[in-house]
């Protein structure tokens, strides 16, 4: 199996790069997708190796200037030669023209509990027929599907999947929603845009789990055929961000800020990773902001770091570390805080507001309780914020 050169993660993304064979070769691919990678029953392996150019479409978001094309779909502004790519390796410049080559070749293809997005609070117990592409618009050193989000498309085992199969199947398998995760989404963000589009007409529910890094005006375009989202904050601090995940801060809060105002149901999660963002006062200042944005019914999900890609030298997060996370965002306002990757705990479990009593109580994935009805807590009527029917 051929590895390419490992990617050197002291390289920060910024605006006006351009993006030439010199700084392919010096940042390199991580490897070939072995790993994470699985494939439903019957689908088709993509031949990638021998025809990478069957899965491409001009990308709606960027504009060129003679032959260099400016990528205009996330905050890192790519800047590409002819021939190259931007940060994502989804995207490459062809004579002017920018064309995804994420499109229609997913690397795996799963059915989900919804649950595992993780969306606590919208139709739970059903199912997602989730998808991604290889790729993805951050080097995150914690990254856990790394086989598949730091190579390009044609590294990986791909199936041929353009969207109207992906919705055939979806329907096929008696899905309620289409989940696009794994990797990126916005690193295929047009292969995700037509699937859900198509999705929306036949009533398929279209969930959108990211790291929101992505420009204004394609998220709101976006926006109006996502149901439901999962927005992974990673820190509130923008220096963290450049080293340990390679973006900045300010695009996710304004992701959390339109889709909120696009009305998409909205959950956040935040890894807590020990010496990189497990600091309590920063923790506060992320939850007061939330609150202070109207976030406050929205669920806030801590889940424990465990040591993957170049950050195995590091311990699992401390339990005692998580418990203090939810308190310090109870305390704030935030009514639904989550500790997750901590099977058995006892906040997997939804609890009333008001009452404080239970009202879902989950093992792992699976709801084995329901005491929400009509989007009310059954022992004292509270409302419970969420989408809780079809």
């Amino acid at each position: 199996m051929k590895i390419s050169k490992k990617i050197e993660h002291d390289f920060v993304p910024n605006d006006n790069v351009i993006y030439s064979r010199r700084n392919v070769l010096k940042f390199g691919l991580t490897g070939v997708c072995a790993l994470g990678t699985s494939f439903l029953p019957g689908f088709v392996l993509a031949d990638s190796k021998t025809k990478p150019w069957k899965w491409s479409k001009e990308v709606a978001f960027y504009h060129s200037e003679g032959n260099i094309v400016h990528c205009e779909t996330c905050p890192h502004g790519c800047v590409v030669e002819p021939g190259e790519r931007g940060i994502c390796r989804s995207k490459v410049n062809l004579d002017g023209k920018y064309y995804s080559v994420a499109y229609g070749n997913p690397c795996t293809a799963n059915i989900d509990p919804i649950e595992k997005k993780p969306l606590y609070h919208y139709l739970p117990s059903t199912r997602a027929f989730s998808i991604a592409v290889a790729g993805c618009t951050f080097r995150c050193l914690n990254c856990q599907n790394w086989t598949i989000s730091q190579v390009p498309p044609e590294e990986t085992k791909n199936l041929d999947m353009f969207p109207d199969v992906v919705v055939r199947n979806c329907l096929d398998y008696k899905c309620e929603s289409i989940a696009y995760t794994y990797s990126e989404p916005m690193s295929f963000y047009d292969y995700m845009y037509d699937t859900a589009k198509i999705a929306h007409s036949k009533g398929i529910k279209n969930l959108l789990i990211s790291n929101g890094y992505i420009n204004e005006k394609p998220l709101r375009r976006l926006a109006k055929y996502i149901n439901a989202a999962n927005i992974n904050l990673k820190s509130y601090n923008n220096e963290i961000y450049k080293k340990l995940n390679g973006g900045t801060l300010a695009p996710i809060l304004n992701t959390l800020k339109v889709l909120k105002e696009e009305n998409v149901w909205l959950e956040i999660t935040n890894l807590v990773i020990p010496s990189w963002t497990d600091d309590f006062n920063m923790i506060k200042e992320m939850c007061k902001w939330l609150v202070a944005n109207n976030f406050d019914n929205n669920p806030l999900h801590y889940l424990r770091f465990m040591p993957l890609y170049k950050l195995t030298h590091l311990p699992m997060t401390p339990v005692s570390t998580l418990e203090k996370a939810r308190n310090i965002a109870l305390d704030a306002g935030m009514k639904y805080v989550y500790i997750g990757n901590v099977p058995g705990h006892e906040a997997e479990n939804t609890f009333c507001p008001k009452c404080k009593k239970k009202v879902l109580e989950r093992r792992g994935f699976y709801i084995l309780q329901n005491n929400i009805y009509k989007g009310k807590c059954k022992f004292c009527g509270e409302k419970i914020n969420g989408v809780w029917e079809k």
